[in-house]
């Protein structure tokens, strides 16, 4: 998640260009894990300030804490480097609870949770500007805390369609 406008398509006049003011101070970034959960519709996430082993083991150990009560948790992943390292590996072998099944590679339309990221981005950065990260997810939170609970409207934004 970062602080910059997202360019999308809008209504205008024919012949004038929509304009976003977009006066960015310095690129500020955080990395969002997402987990959803193809029954309930409800998804599990969490902040850092960078995508790394021990950032994503946090937020495994969350997942796990979310479902505590589930006999198997099936996560589907993408193929960023720090979802296989050793440190991830390591603690997998402790916790067997918890599988993890890789996507294929350069395959974003097969993982569910992009589309509760597109939808994100689509209700409030799409042609908007907010000034700080700190707007951005207060922003964030106030959309996605709805979503924090089994629902059915994220199980419709999260529905694969082929």
């Amino acid at each position: 998640m970062s602080n910059t406008a997202t360019i999308s398509y809008q209504w205008a006049k024919k012949g004038k260009q929509p304009q976003i003011q977009c006066k960015q101070r310095q690129r500020e970034r955080q990395t969002v894990f997402g987990s959803y959960n193809y029954d309930s519709g409800q998804i599990t996430v969490s902040f850092a300030d960078r995508g790394n082993g021990d950032t994503f083991k946090k937020h495994l150990k969350k997942v796990l804490w979310t479902y505590k009560g589930a006999p198997k948790i099936i996560m589907v992943l993408d193929n960023v480097a720090y979802h296989h390292s050793k440190k991830i590996a390591g603690w997998l072998q402790k916790n067997p609870k918890l599988e993890l099944f890789f996507l294929p590679p350069y395959s974003p339309d097969l993982n569910a949770v992009e589309r509760a990221w597109w939808y994100m981005r689509k209700k409030i950065t799409h042609n908007r500007y907010i000034k700080t990260l700190k707007e951005r997810k207060a922003l964030f939170w106030k959309m996605f805390s709805h979503f924090l609970i089994p629902n059915q409207e994220l199980k419709i934004i999260c529905e694969i369609n082929y």
